[in-house]
């Protein structure tokens, strides 16, 4: 009776948050095991909603919400993305409040309270803390922009118009240039600010290093590497070694800064594609012990029509990539598809999470899962409270 008392309560106290849930949510069961949610922000994806971009009161009763309603479902860890865009969403004096905050980029020198607007990190620090939820601050590393925002949403003395030497252009998108130690020292001067100022549980970064391939195009790295190349005479192997450094300089900022802070990476969940073309090498940055726990993004089905991409078989290997090392292993799970309208997908069948779910069962490597991306986990609670969900 107490229980259900509980529950009661719960749920009406989550009513609210509609916006965010399909229907009120209720009480998980106690949830051992890593259980992730990425909030994104680039593109008000999942907070802020496009239609509070410049309003911080709703914004932040908004984030509550969402940190109150995720919490209820059993998620303890927050992956809270701080830096999109080579911006903030948080308080820094090295990179500008973010335009997906307020609707226009700051200018460097702007405090968030001079623009009357409350500190994003802060607020889900606060909030999440106060329920037993861990923080892990999601940057981007070296991305500027994306396809649907122009340069000119950067403010006047953002980095990007100080250094334009740091920079180049691959298809419609800036990028930092990972072969310049100057952009390293930026990337982890960015870290240090964040983990010195913010109590944050873990640096998260994703699967954007270099960009994904575009058909005809080659990255403009060339000269770089000409004058660059510390010896390496293949470019592909030097553009590799510029994330390694990358990678491995950030590891060492944060152990000698705060070594309490996780540092984790959620590569795609192909390791060829992160090899071959994104040059990122996941499985030497856990031989060398530079990161705590990988993600990797299996938004795939089991049973799927090509073994390259059957979750089961991916799960599997990635659990037997790692085992030799003390880096966690979590997966990523893709209940953005739940709601996708193509036929036969297996998603809508109702249980494909939870098949998942028992094939981790299986693999003791695996201590916990992520889901891409936090609203979506709304649409289907019961998913979540089902007694084959947690264990």
């Amino acid at each position: 009776m107490r229980r259900l008392l509980t529950i009661i309560l719960l749920a009406s106290s989550l009513s609210a948050y509609r916006l965010y849930a399909a229907e009120p949510l209720h009480l998980s069961a106690s949830q051992p095991r890593f259980c992730g949610a990425w909030v994104a922000t680039v593109a008000n994806i999942d907070w802020p909603r496009p239609n509070t971009v410049g309003n911080p009161a709703q914004q932040e009763t908004d984030l509550v919400n969402l940190i109150d309603s995720l919490s209820a479902l059993g998620v303890n860890a927050l992956v809270f993305q701080v830096r999109p865009t080579a911006d903030a969403l948080y308080q820094s004096s090295l990179e500008p409040v973010s335009h997906w905050l307020t609707g226009e980029q700051s200018t460097l020198n702007s405090k968030l309270s001079t623009l009357n607007y409350f500190d994003p990190l802060a607020v889900a620090l606060r909030e999440a803390h106060k329920r037993h939820m861990e923080v892990h601050a999601w940057l981007n590393p070296f991305r500027v922009n994306i396809n649907s925002m122009t340069k000119d949403v950067l403010c006047p003395d953002h980095v990007f118009y100080r250094h334009p030497e740091w920079f180049w252009k691959y298809g419609e998108q800036w990028y930092f240039d990972p072969g310049l130690q100057e952009t390293r020292d930026w990337i982890c001067a960015v870290v240090k600010d964040i983990i010195t100022h913010y109590d944050v549980d873990a640096i998260h970064m994703d699967d954007y290093f270099y960009p994904y391939p575009i058909a005809g195009q080659t990255l403009p790295d060339k000269q770089t590497f000409l004058t660059h190349a510390r010896g390496f005479n293949d470019i592909e192997d030097w553009r590799r070694d510029n994330v390694n450094l990358t990678i491995e300089q950030i590891s060492a900022t944060i152990r000698s800064t705060r070594p309490q802070v996780q540092f984790g990476i959620s590569p795609f969940g192909i390791n060829a594609t992160n090899y071959n073309s994104l040059y990122a090498d996941i499985l030497l940055w856990a031989e060398k012990g530079w990161i705590d726990y990988v993600i990797p993004q299996l938004y795939w089905p089991i049973d799927s029509n090509s073994p390259n991409t059957d979750y089961a078989t991916l799960a599997a290997w990635w659990a037997k990539q790692l085992e030799p090392y003390k880096t966690a292993l979590y997966t990523g799970h893709a209940v953005y598809r739940m709601k996708s309208g193509k036929a036969n997908n297996p998603w809508q069948l109702g249980d494909e999470l939870i098949r998942q779910r028992l094939v981790n069962k299986s693999l003791p490597k695996i201590t916990g899962e992520c889901y891409y991306s936090a609203h979506h986990v709304f649409n289907y609670p019961n998913v979540f409270l089902t007694p084959l969900f947690t264990y």
